[in-house]
């Protein structure tokens, strides 16, 4: 390996892992990582829910970018985050749009009355259906689009095939099962296997920072051989091909209960 090819190997890298990654905000990876787009489109399927709605709940906000970005928002507008450095992201990113952000306990209670929202959108946040089910006014929507339990499982093969995750059944068809126990009525469910495209190094060690849960323990002297040889392969053939898994389910509480 010459100096020229290790010193180009420690600049992307050092790139990736000094980027900074805030709230739910990839905009570095882009170009860098590049992903299928699922059939369904989540934007427009919740844009089209807060046509006429007087509340909403977006649970898991993140840092607040994706619910901001679907100003003007109804006039009851809140948001849950469980990950302590988001929530004053968030606050400060929401509260000039009268959006108040309540930190919550990652599955635990939600801090709203009972049929409190007309509508409820979570995007990769875990969740109680029965929770759910409870804050939905009668005929209230519920859409989540969630992380498949195999999701870039390619990484851990990879780098480090010990910290693969085992199997649970965490997936489409359990948690529409889960949510019809709840109470709930099904309108769409659907699922995506995603190819996606790490261009550099660089935008695999920021993305293994910022989903840190993919490989626990991840640094770069715990896996720098790993991930050199990674970068020789990535040089020699071209962009890293993984799976990103998907799933997304459109859910409603019945109109009138007797």
């Amino acid at each position: 390996m010459t100096e020229t090819s290790k010193q180009h190997f420690q600049a992307v890298v050092d790139a990736g892992q000094s980027a900074v990654f805030s709230g739910w905000d990839f905009s570095w990876l882009e170009g860098r990582m590049v992903q299928e787009i699922p059939s369904w489109d989540y934007t427009e399927l919740v844009k089209a829910m807060l046509v006429n709605a007087h509340s909403l709940l977006d649970m898991g906000t993140g840092g607040g970018e994706f619910l901001a970005s679907l100003a003007p928002l109804p006039p009851d507008t809140h948001a849950t985050e469980s990950y302590p450095p988001n929530q004053p992201i968030a606050q400060r990113r929401l509260a000039p749009m009268g959006v108040t952000v309540h930190p919550v306990d990652e599955d635990g209670p939600l801090p709203f009355d009972n049929s409190r929202f007309d509508v409820v959108i979570n995007r990769h946040e875990s969740y109680n259906p029965k929770e759910v089910y409870r804050i939905l006014k009668p005929g209230g929507r519920f859409l989540t689009q969630q992380v498949g339990e195999l999701d870039n499982l390619e990484l851990n093969l990879l780098l480090d095939p010990q910290k693969l995750q085992p199997l649970t059944d965490w997936g489409l068809e359990t948690e529409t099962a889960k949510l019809c126990e709840t109470g709930f009525i099904i309108s769409q469910a659907e699922k995506a296997a995603l190819r996606t495209s790490f261009m550099d190094i660089g935008a695999v060690v920021y993305y293994l920072k910022a989903i840190s849960w993919q490989i626990e323990g991840f640094t770069l002297e715990g896996y720098h051989r790993q991930l050199l040889m990674l970068h020789h392969w990535i040089q020699s053939h071209g962009p890293l091909i993984t799976t990103a898994h998907r799933f997304l389910i459109l859910a409603h509480k019945e109109a009138s209960l007797s």
